[in-house]
This record gives C-alpha cells, structure tokens and sequence, in this order.
C-alpha cells in the first residue's frame, strides 16, 4: 500500500511539473524480446566479417542464423568477448538450429560452406530461388561437396533444404521464433528476402540486400512497409536491419542492387508514412553490408546523420558484440 500510495504521489507530481504528458503511462523501460549476436556485418572485401547475425528470443540459446557470410571469425570474437559460456563449435553445432538465408551471393553463404564439414545436420531455409543456387552451383562435388538432399550423387543430407512462400507465418522447429518471408529485388531480376520474426508479441524484421524500389522498378519495399507499418504503430517492431551498402557519390547504375544513405533515408520515409508520425523513431534502425573501405564505411555515417531528418536511433553493430531489442 506504502508503495502504491507513494507511486500515486510521484506521479502526480510528475504531471504538476510537467515531466510527463497527460495519459502517459507510468511504467518504465520494457525488457528485451530478443538477444542477437552479430557473427559478420560487412557487405564485401573482408572475408572475415561478411553478414551474418545470430537471432534468438531474450533469453535463450536457440538461434536462428540470419544469413552465413561468416561464422567461425565472430563466434570466435563473440566468446572471447563472453557472450556465450561454451566453445565456438558448441554454438556452431547446438545452439544454431537453422538457416535463413536471404540470398546465394557467396558473402551471404560462405561461412556456412566453409563450416558444413563440422557443422551439425540442420535446416536451411530460403526461397526456391535461393535454395536452387545453393544445391546446383555449390552443392554439387564440383564447387564444394553435396551437403545438400538431392543433386549430384552422393548426396550427404546434412541439410535440409526448406523453400519459403511468401506471405504466410510459419513456426520454426527447435526454437520459439515464427517467420514471414517477404520478397526483396536485388538488381532485378535477381531476387532477395526479408524476414520478420516474432517472438510472442514482438516482432524482428532482417532484410537481405535490396535497392531502393525506384531504381529496381519494383514495388518490394512497399509492398513489406505496408506488412510492417502497423507493428511499427503498435510498437511491437524491436527492430529493423537494413542495408546501406554505398555512400551517396557511389554512381546509381553501379549500385548493383543495393542502398545509399539517400536511397535508404528515403525507403524509411516511406515506411514512416505508412507508420504514422513520429512512431519510427521508436524503433532502433541497425545499419548492415557497410562495403569497405573505411573511407566508405566513414561516408555513410556521416551521410546518414545528414539526413536523418526523421529522428532515428541509427546502430552500426560490431562483430562478436550482443544486441538485445
């Protein structure tokens, strides 16, 4: 009683002194619905660092791997730094339970070529596009060994290849996380993915390489703003991870398929039309597939604070470093 009575008087002093709006809910910061663990966040050139980001819900040690470029390198950072408390190949081996692959570019999927030898048997999943380049052009004892199902004899069948539709939610087995799958244009024709995760109530959205829809001619980005707007509204979007690749002077018909701070600002835009006023700016924008050089990488960010007219908490995540959301 002591405790809500003094509850009771804080607040109402808050609101004499002006400290917080009428209606505003008394209560404080919410608890993280999701632990990701960042294993590549490069978008080329260094080999050791390419996109790659472990996901689970808060709490738990059952991730999924949002793309593969690397694997070894930021587990190997990510236990030295004491993110998890076993070795590199436990978390290889038992605590990754699958794949999501947005796309079969080598800086997506090498790391998880390069690992199948040691890799426990698993799941990879992605859209019949995708999965058709990883059993035809890798899987295939001439690029790498069959780890795949079918194809080239013998097939090893450590993976299971899973095709994604579009559109409806699907559980994900061995964890508590349930997927969408949304199709990104990645230098039309060429098709990428992003999906969006829910744990409970909350939701997580990872997009693959993609280019702004004016210059893909494609209507992608929008079509995935519409989905998500109302999670935005609601505020159950933890997060967004999108790309931005190339700084502003990067020639648009050399962009091949990806993101300036320009192109992104003004895809977010969009997405903040659909949202509502001022409701983006609740959700943290993690920025992914820097291309090196430094200078490049440099550029970006001060391009994106030039433009960040909307106000968005902008994070550039660092290899083997936790996130939560």
């Amino acid at each position: 009683m002591v405790t809500t009575q003094f509850q009771c008087w804080l607040r109402c002093s808050c609101l004499l002194l002006g400290l917080l709006p009428l209606g505003a809910p008394a209560q404080g910061p919410r608890p993280p619905a999701f632990d990701v663990v960042p294993l590549g966040v490069r978008g080329g050139l260094d080999e050791g660092n390419l996109s790659a980001y472990l996901v689970a819900p808060a709490g738990s040690t059952a991730y999924v791997c949002l793309d593969a470029g690397s694997l070894r390198t930021g587990l190997g950072k990510a236990v030295a730094d004491k993110v998890f408390a076993v070795d590199a190949d436990a978390v290889l081996k038992t605590y990754i339970k699958a794949y999501l692959i947005s796309h079969a570019h080598l800086d997506h999927v090498a790391g998880l070529l390069l690992n199948a030898p040691d890799d426990a048997p698993k799941t990879i999943y992605g859209l019949p596009s995708c999965l058709a380049i990883l059993q035809n052009d890798y899987f295939n004892w001439r690029a790498w060994p069959n780890f795949g199902p079918a194809g080239a004899p013998p097939a090893l069948g450590k993976y299971h290849l899973q095709a994604l539709a579009p559109g409806p939610e699907i559980a994900l087995p061995e964890t508590a996380l349930r997927l969408r799958t949304f199709p990104l244009s990645h230098a039309r024709p060429y098709e990428s993915a992003a999906f969006l995760l829910r744990s409970h109530e909350d939701y997580l959205l990872y997009l693959g390489d993609t280019g702004a829809d004016e210059l893909e001619q494609s209507h992608q980005l929008q079509a995935l703003w519409q989905a998500v707007g109302p999670l935005v509204r609601a505020g159950q979007l933890r997060a967004i991870f999108i790309e931005t690749s190339y700084a502003n002077e990067q020639p648009e018909k050399l962009l091949f398929g990806h993101l300036t701070p320009a192109r992104l600002m003004q895809e977010l835009a969009a997405l903040g039309q659909v949202a509502g006023p001022g409701a983006l700016r609740a959700v943290p924008v993690v920025i992914t597939h820097r291309k090196p050089p430094a200078a490049n990488e440099a550029a970006i960010a001060r391009q994106l604070v030039a433009a960040n007219s909307l106000g968005l908490r902008l994070i550039y995540p660092v290899q083997g470093q936790r996130l939560q959301f």
